[in-house]
């Protein structure tokens, strides 16, 4: 029962691509996520999943059944949307119920059915409450309900946090998990939050610029980034990525500001070097060896993030234990880790078998 793309294409206007020859399989009962930033085409993606965005080219196959020409309620999947989509004028328990009752289901196990979904999503006692009533979580809520309660065994949701606060975002993050892995549902989920993709997903697409950057686990996706993009976009604060150059078989000079011993023969002479904020080393120094000059400093609570600027151009964030002594102007040395990625000059890892290396 998995669902397939492949070589899925979109264009609105001619020779302008929505989406670029996008193909994955997406196994039943997984937690997949689509995550990428605005415009790249990940709403687009779903909305065609969905069969709401006719497909240009490709091919969508759901239980070894293509889809491409089938109305959306014919395709035995439900949606949840970024702004609810509730009725205001039906009760909880009615804006539950109604799409049941379009497709004419039986009385008793309508009833059966919204009972059931509001018990599991703790809305039983609100049930007769209009949406104006309700939080914007509890709204949420609803909406998970309405889908739970249609039985499909692939849910699609497109971005249904995002109007949230962080607080709640994080409690309904848990929930939407805990119920797709009580109801074993495919759910095929859009983000532009790696906190999200990372946190829930069993495996994550990386869209950008209407193409697929890669396909992996939350692990893979982090520690072995197929290029300089995807290591960007996941990790908070972001990777620290700056030009390099090889000035012996075994030595790289980052920034003209210090070195790193590489970890294998590398053919290029220029390249970038990714390390991560948690991998970089900084100490206190007079103006004379100093390579930095902190420009912020951010208290965490158990770290701070010190934001410095290099002494031959570019920032970098350096994470430190909150104990550590900084302040903005001072001169510090900043240097790399045991572990760092590289890239060549288009953006693609390097790194022996795309993986993080050791000095």
């Amino acid at each position: 029962m998995s669902t397939i793309l492949k070589n899925v294409s979109k264009e609105f206007d001619q020779g302008k691509k929505v989406l670029d020859n996008v193909s994955a399989e997406i196994q039943t009962g997984e937690f997949f996520v689509i995550v990428g930033p605005s415009g790249c085409g990940k709403s687009t993606l779903l909305r065609i999943i969905a069969g709401l965005t006719q497909i240009s080219a490709g091919t969508i196959k759901i239980e070894n059944r293509v889809v491409n020409d089938l109305s959306p309620k014919d395709r035995n999947l439900t949606m949840v949307f970024q702004s609810y989509a509730l009725f205001p004028f039906l009760s909880v328990w009615e804006n539950v119920a109604f799409g049941l009752k379009a497709r004419k289901v039986d009385s008793l196990e309508i009833e059966s059915r919204v009972n059931d979904a509001l018990k599991m999503v703790n809305l039983e006692e609100l049930r007769d409450r209009k949406p104006r009533e309700l939080s914007g979580g509890q709204r949420q809520r609803v909406a998970l309900a309405r889908a739970v309660a249609s039985d499909a065994k692939i849910c699609l949701m497109d971005e249904p946090l995002s109007n949230l606060d962080a607080q709640l975002r994080i409690k309904m993050r848990q929930e939407i998990y805990a119920l797709q892995r009580k109801l074993g549902l495919t759910l095929i989920y859009v983000t532009h939050d790696q906190v999200e993709a990372m946190t829930m997903a069993d495996h994550i697409m990386v869209l950008n610029d209407s193409k697929i950057q890669q396909v992996g686990t939350p692990e893979e996706i982090y520690q072995h980034p197929a290029n300089e993009f995807v290591a960007s976009f996941f990790g908070v604060p972001p990777i620290n990525i700056l030009p390099a150059q090889k000035i012996s078989e075994a030595i790289l000079q980052v920034n003209n500001d210090f070195e790193v011993t590489l970890p294998h023969p590398i053919e290029q002479k220029n390249v970038r070097v990714g390390v991560r904020p948690t991998e970089m080393k900084i100490v206190d120094t007079d103006e004379l060896h100093a390579n930095a000059t902190i420009k912020a400093v951010e208290f965490l609570g158990d770290e701070k993030i010190i934001h410095a600027k290099m002494n031959h151009g570019g920032e970098v964030s350096v994470m430190v234990d909150s104990g550590a002594h900084f302040s903005p102007f001072q001169n510090v040395e900043i240097t790399a880790d045991a572990e760092f990625l590289i890239f060549d000059v288009e953006g693609n890892n390097i790194t022996e078998q795309g993986a993080m290396v050791h000095a």
